[in-house]
């Protein structure tokens, strides 16, 4: 009797042990789950992988490596669309899908019903506001989904807050979506000031003003030199070499730029741009915004949307394999470093979640490449225009049939297509079949069949994905690989190929596992992977998938 009164107790005991276990589980449960109080997206505009490990030994503790070391690092993170642009790539991290649902096709594109070129954020219905120029008819007009800031904004009843913040008023307005309390980007020229249009507000808020008072981007108007000593850069070219471009009235490109002494030559303020202080004044302003906004502050999640724009300036400057671009990232980690920091005491350490991806790599500079025997050149466009009216005349009498050649795409003249009684599928293909034939073309599609045929890899599915019905040309082309339409120096960007589509995706902060992997993921799974996180719906027009490694 004895014995089972002890053994009732024993399990009764045990019962209590667990329930007591199951309460405390429960209780770091629910408190594991509570959203960040403030989530910073960061798009680095022209970021390469590799540039997180090629100049990794000269990185400080708290930028890049505090996102490897506390955080996620998606090893084999690519974009799964062409063409690899700034717009599209900005409304792609958000929006959780490609340009064939945002309709974000590229920065400019021809637009069919209009008969001219738009530009991806340009709203001439909008006034500009902290500028009597041109510069802040802005908004995000021409997006056709939501972003996650935008679900954010929904779930929240409007209480949290969402703030855009880039250089270009593309990187800024496009990622803090349709609902944002405010996009703010910056206008060189004469002025060097941070603005917005009425789209967001009347006017601009005090925070704005006081810091456009400040003297802080004039101050940026000095000497450019490298951070650490040159002759340490070995992860870069020679500074003297036949591959970048450089500043108007300085005789070559090398170090050191004054700034001050060239601006007048160079863009007034927009010289800030072609330099790593653009990035430096992007994170004295989001600090700013921070403050200004009270970011991170209650318990309804904001969203800063942070564009870092002077890295793509400074690429299609002085190119990939630049000690430019090697010092311009340097740079941008002690920046990292510094908003990190500011983050900890303002928002409070691991109250907030991070991620860190880009818009589009870049290819090395084709010049460079022949130099070394890697197979690379430049396009002629002239040329190639010349053969191909021709073709239209001597084949359809007229050159009247095409109306427009942008974009590595063509869009036929559908009133003359009808005049001349002329079958489209018909016409489509004789201009496949004579493109094809055209130097340093390796590839030509037709409309039809982009939306005839479910293709699910290789160059033909991220023409498709990055196909738009509506918006997107009658033929597309696909140029060789390393061939650019550019200048002989500097480099650029657009392809579907690694040098384009391979970018860093960085995770770190509150609800986010720590590890890494070499498992393919791909931009658009960035917006529903922070939706999880914050427990809200994915943005309408979501084709990604949430990255269930990367949270916690």
């Amino acid at each position: 009797m004895k014995q089972t009164v002890l053994y009732l107790l024993f399990i009764t005991l045990s019962f209590s042990s667990c329930i007591d276990q199951s309460k405390s589980n429960t209780s770091r449960s629910s408190s594991s789950e509570v959203a960040p109080k403030l989530v910073v997206g960061i798009v680095v505009d022209q970021m390469r992988y590799d540039y997180l490990t090629r100049f990794q030994s000269h990185y400080s503790e708290g930028g890049f490596k505090r996102m490897m070391r506390e955080g996620f690092n998606c090893k084999n993170n690519h974009f799964n669309y062409v063409p690899t642009y700034t717009g599209p790539g900005h409304a792609s991290v958000y929006t959780g899908t490609t340009p064939k649902y945002h309709g974000i096709i590229s920065n400019n594109w021809y637009d069919k019903e209009l008969k001219k070129t738009v530009y991806c954020a340009s709203d001439y219905k909008v006034r500009s506001v902290g500028t009597e120029s041109m510069a802040g008819k802005m908004s995000p007009n021409k997006m056709l989904t939501t972003s996650f800031a935008d679900e954010n904004r929904l779930f929240t009843q409007m209480r949290g807050k969402t703030i855009g913040v880039a250089i270009k008023d593309r990187g800024a307005i496009l990622p803090a979506g349709h609902t944002a309390n405010a996009a703010y980007w910056f206008h060189g020229a004469d002025e060097g000031l941070w603005i917005t249009s009425d789209f967001y507000r009347e006017e601009l808020p005090e925070w704005v003003n006081e810091f456009n008072a400040s003297g802080a981007v004039k101050a940026y108007l000095k000497v450019w030199d490298t951070y650490d000593p040159i002759d340490t850069y070995k992860q870069s070219g020679d500074d003297l070499n036949n591959f970048e471009t450089g500043f108007n009235g300085q005789e070559t490109a090398t170090f050191p730029y004054d700034l001050n002494k060239l601006k007048d030559a160079n863009g007034g303020y927009d010289i800030i741009k072609t330099s790593p202080f653009g990035n430096a004044l992007t994170t004295d302003f989001a600090i700013a915004a921070i403050k200004g906004e009270q970011l991170g502050q209650d318990s309804d999640t904001d969203i800063l949307a942070l564009s870092y724009s002077s890295t793509d300036y400074i690429g299609h400057n002085f190119g990939v394999n630049s000690k430019e671009v090697q010092d311009t990232y340097i740079r941008l980690d002690k920046d990292l470093e510094r908003l990190f920091n500011y983050l900890d005491e303002f928002v409070g350490e691991g109250e907030y979640t991070v991620f860190l991806t880009a818009d589009h790599g870049a290819v090395d500079v084709p010049a460079y490449l022949q130099s070394v025997n890697i197979p690379a050149g430049y396009l002629d466009y002239n040329d190639r225009k010349r053969r191909f009216q021709e073709f239209l005349f001597n084949t359809y009498g007229t050159n009247e049939l095409v109306e427009n050649v942008s974009n590595n795409q063509i869009f036929l003249n559908k009133k003359v297509l009808k005049e001349l009684n002329l079958d489209i599928h018909e016409v489509e293909q004789a201009l496949v079949d004579e493109q094809i034939s055209y130097p340093n073309i390796s590839k030509v599609y037709t409309a039809t069949t982009m939306n005839s045929t479910n293709f699910t890899h290789g160059i033909e599915a991220l023409l498709q994905n990055g196909f738009n019905q509506k918006r997107s040309g009658d033929v597309i082309i696909v140029d060789d690989i390393a061939h650019i339409a550019y200048s002989k120096t500097g480099s650029t960007h657009g392809s579907g190929l690694n040098y384009d589509t391979h970018v860093p995706l960085l995770f770190f902060g509150k609800g986010i596992s720590h590890g890494q992997t070499l498992e393919k993921t791909t931009i658009p799974d960035i917006a529903p992977t922070m939706s999880a996180l914050l427990g809200i719906s994915f943005p309408n027009g979501a084709t990604g998938k949430p990255l269930e490694i990367v949270l916690d």
